[in-house]
C-alpha cells in the first residue's frame, strides 16, 4: 500500500525559502514518478512539479519555474521527494500535496493515483 506523508510547511515571509519533504513508502514507489500539486483557498488543485523515477525528467508549472526545484532520494522501500522553494511569493500560499502515479505526468490534467494529506505553506507579504 502506498503512503505519502508531507512535512516542512509553515509561515514564511515573501522572498524566503522553504523545503517541503515527502516520505513515500510502498512496494513500487522507488520506481514510480512523483510530484507536487497545490491548492489555494477557493481554487482547484494545480500542478506544481513532477519528476521521473530516474530523476532524469522534471517538469514545472510556469508559475514556479526558476524558483522551485524538485528532487528525490530513492531507497529500497522508502522514497524521499523534496520541493525546494526559493523567492516565495504570497501567491504561493496553498496546501501542497505530494503525489505519485505509474506514469510521469505534467500539468493540471495529470491525475495521479496516490495523494498525501498535504502540508500548509503560507507566505506573508
Amino acid at each position: 500500500q502506498v503512503q505519502l506523508v508531507e512535512s516542512g510547511g509553515g509561515l514564511v515571509q515573501a522572498g524566503d525559502a522553504l523545503t517541503l519533504s515527502c516520505a513515500a513508502s510502498g512496494p513500487t514507489v522507488s520506481r514510480d514518478p512523483m510530484g507536487w500539486f497545490r491548492q489555494a483557498p477557493g481554487n482547484e488543485r494545480k500542478f506544481v512539479a513532477s519528476i521521473s523515477f530516474t530523476a532524469n525528467s522534471r517538469y514545472y508549472a510556469d508559475s514556479v519555474k526558476g524558483r522551485f526545484t524538485i528532487s528525490r532520494d530513492m531507497a529500497e522501500n522508502t522514497d524521499m521527494v523534496y520541493l525546494h522553494m526559493n523567492n516565495l511569493k504570497p501567491e504561493d500560499t496553498a496546501v501542497y500535496y505530494c503525489v505519485t502515479d505509474g506514469f510521469l505526468g505534467k500539468g493540471d490534467a495529470w491525475s495521479p493515483t496516490y495523494w498525501g494529506r498535504g502540508t500548509q505553506v503560507t507566505v506573508s507579504s
